[in-house]
């Protein structure tokens, strides 16, 4: 599961003063402090030297004209045999052996890149996620006993009956993976239609919903669109009736108080939104704006962003952790501020 850093911990209190530009987007107006190109080269470097390299491939692939060939040479660091992931690529548990989540992780990096549906890391992927898959529960275990044998956060603990905590994060978002990557009518994609059909009725039921479970949804929908006509033929429910239900869902998940921002783990507008055109910055309004103001008031002196969450125990392998976070943050972060028109 994604983490993402609400509380900086750090605050630049010598930010320097920019002209602000006035843009309009969707119908919402924001004002922009652009980040300089000296904050971006700080970045950089802390990327280059301090984050791990797949972050570093990944950051030159968005900013630099990186090759797709580099970051999927890195995943395949992260690959095991049986061609599920593991290894720590989701830096908050360390399990070396295959999971679901950490399959997920790696899963997004592959969307990123548009990874082929003919790539034999892909193609061990979805391999793997047809043999794991539990058809009476429609979904993927989120969390392994196996977990519990190495360094974690306390949130992968496992314990008896703990997916009902986690119910279709990531499955929902593994499920679309196997309809996108996938021929049609193959049993991968069965499976994956199948699990899509019981998080939709369970979606459909809900009345709030974890942040992160919303954001396994909403990659649903940007995977899925491309098979709308399958979609309505398969399920109940139209596309669009579902994507309003996650939008509202996303509504009343965020914390609509800027001033409790910084205290501690938030679902900020940001969590939900990834570029000025998603229709939820209608919605959101200033909110958006003053986010994304939030950023960069709390970028550190490197450019980069603190985290808002420990784990309270293994302290030598959490440093680690959060250093490998913070790099995946400003990798995502800058993607962020790159689609706002945020870097000068």
């Amino acid at each position: 599961m994604e983490k993402h850093s609400n509380n900086g911990g750090f605050k630049n209190t010598k930010k320097p003063s920019y002209d602000c530009e006035l843009i309009l987007k969707k119908g919402v107006n924001i004002k922009m402090n652009k980040i300089s190109k000296d904050q971006f080269k700080k970045a950089k470097g802390f990327i280059k030297s301090k984050a791990r390299e797949l972050e570093r491939c990944r950051f030159e692939f968005e900013f630099e004209h990186g090759s797709k060939e580099n970051i999927l040479t890195q995943l395949k660091v992260y690959q095991n045999e049986d061609g599920g992931f593991g290894n720590g690529i989701e830096p908050d548990f360390w399990l070396p052996s295959s999971s679901p989540m950490a399959t997920w992780a790696a899963g997004q990096i592959l969307m990123e890149i548009g990874a082929d549906k003919n790539d034999p890391m892909v193609n061990s992927m979805i391999s793997y996620l047809v043999h794991t898959y539990h058809i009476d529960k429609g979904m993927w275990d989120s969390v392994l006993p196996e977990n519990n044998e190495y360094p974690h956060a306390p949130w992968w603990h496992w314990q008896e009956g703990v997916q009902e905590n986690w119910m279709y994060n990531p499955s929902v978002e593994l499920a679309a993976f196997l309809v996108h990557w996938s021929p049609n009518q193959s049993k991968a994609a069965e499976i994956g239609w199948n699990s899509i059909d019981k998080a939709v009725n369970y979606l459909m039921n809900k009345s709030n919903m974890d942040k992160h479970e919303i954001n396994n949804f909403q990659q649903l929908i940007k995977i899925i669109k491309n098979y709308k006509s399958t979609f309505e033929a398969k399920l109940q429910y139209s596309l669009e009736s579902v994507s309003q239900k996650i939008m509202m869902l996303a509504e009343q998940c965020v914390d609509k108080d800027v001033s409790t921002w910084t205290e501690g783990y938030r679902a900020l507008p940001l969590d939900f939104i990834d570029n000025p055109d998603n229709p939820l910055c209608e919605r959101f309004g200033t909110l958006v704006e003053k986010n994304l103001d939030l950023y960069i008031e709390q970028m550190s002196e490197e450019g980069i962003w603190d985290i808002s969450w420990s784990w309270g125990s293994y302290p030598e392998n959490f440093e680690v952790a959060k250093r490998y976070w913070k790099g995946i943050l400003a990798v995502n972060r800058y993607k962020q501020l790159k689609e706002f028109g945020y870097l000068e």
